[in-house]
């Protein structure tokens, strides 16, 4: 089966590349997890958007790497969400609320993917996580926690 991978999945390709896998392996894992789309002519179209979008995600060089993991480090994050009368959170803060969260600071763009929390964050106060950058650099951020 052909398809387009819309995520980078280890040992297959980078997001936006054109892959031939089984078709067991597309329809019990690739699609229900929405890493790949079915080629067709139309998807065709979407690949230079996805090749887009991870070229403006993408660190450059190692330089670059750095720079990227010391803004991270100096910035403030904060989240920003629903809690109860205990300080108790409604859910729990997700690396995709995280990356959001880091956007809305700095200004970058961050992969939610490359984002790795410490363990369920669920209450108020401050919590650490882990960004892994390019290049095997790690930057270590601190998330505050706050009721909205």
């Amino acid at each position: 089966m052909k398809l387009i991978l819309t995520r980078e999945v280890s040992g297959l390709g980078l997001a936006g590349d054109v892959v031939t896998v089984k078709d067991g392996f597309a329809r019990n894992f690739l699609l229900p997890r929405g890493n790949a789309i079915a080629w067709s002519l139309g998807g065709e179209k979407q690949i230079e958007g996805i090749r887009r979008a991870r070229a403006s995600r993408e660190v450059r060089d190692i330089d670059h790497a750095k720079e990227i993991k010391a803004s991270l480090e100096g910035a403030t994050v904060t989240v920003s969400v629903k809690v109860g009368s205990s300080g108790r959170l409604f859910g729990s803060v997700t690396d995709k609320d995280v990356a959001a969260a880091i956007k809305s600071a700095t200004g970058l763009d961050i992969d939610r993917h490359s984002v790795k929390l410490a363990g369920h964050i669920k209450k108020i106060g401050t919590h650490s996580a882990k960004v892994s950058l390019a290049h095997q650099i790690v930057a270590n951020i601190s998330i505050t926690v706050v009721a909205a």
